[in-house]
């Protein structure tokens, strides 16, 4: 009896033009409409503040769909994984600036939150030889008070139901603040482990 060789599965290939892909580019195409949007209101006229709300949140949609998208059916690539979170972080830093430059936001709010997420960037990309920091329960629930919080202040909300975005906002913060931390901590231990084995 021969031995016959074993047929080894050839790698799968994801095609770069997939739906994952297609609305983290739709999000980054966004990012310039919601600008204009937002410039176009003054952060004081009623459509267009709806109209610039409207876009932010349909680009903060794409986010929670394209990963899943990308997940469900395997559609992870190389551009979706690095294009993904430079499209969350333009999204979310045009917004959080342009709310400060129109004295809707303090400023030391948004460069906290820009510097943490820039932060963990950096960091992702220090450890990246090691492993992979995985995103977290918190950065989820992170992720979804900024978006919130921000949805409000854009939203033309009366008084006195406007005071509700600003204390989302302050939860995000102090979420933001301990995920940031418990990111530095999860990099330093993934770090040790990977030098300790090697």
């Amino acid at each position: 009896m021969t031995d016959e060789p074993v047929p080894v599965a050839a790698p799968r290939v994801v095609s770069l033009y997939n739906a994952a892909n297609a609305l983290t580019v739709l999000r980054l195409i966004l990012v310039p409409v919601f600008l204009a949007l937002v410039v176009a209101s003054q952060m004081t006229d009623h459509d267009w503040r709806i109209g610039a709300c409207l876009a932010f949140c349909v680009a903060s949609a794409t986010d929670f769909v394209d990963g899943w998208i990308a997940r469900r059916w395997q559609l992870v690539t190389s551009f979706g994984k690095i294009a993904d979170p430079i499209a969350d972080k333009a999204l979310t830093g045009t917004a959080l600036v342009l709310l400060s430059a129109y004295d809707q936001l303090p400023w030391w709010v948004t460069v906290v939150i820009l510097a943490r997420e820039w932060g963990v960037t950096a960091l992702r990309f220090w450890v990246i030889r090691y492993g992979v920091i995985p995103a977290s329960r918190g950065g989820k629930l992170k992720t979804g008070l900024q978006t919130l919080a921000i949805a409000w202040y854009l939203w033309p909300v009366p008084e006195p139901f406007d005071v509700v975005g600003t204390w989302v906002m302050y939860a995000a913060l102090i979420v933001t603040v301990v995920t940031g931390a418990d990111y530095v901590i999860e990099a330093l231990r993934l770090r040790r482990v990977a030098r300790s084995g090697s």
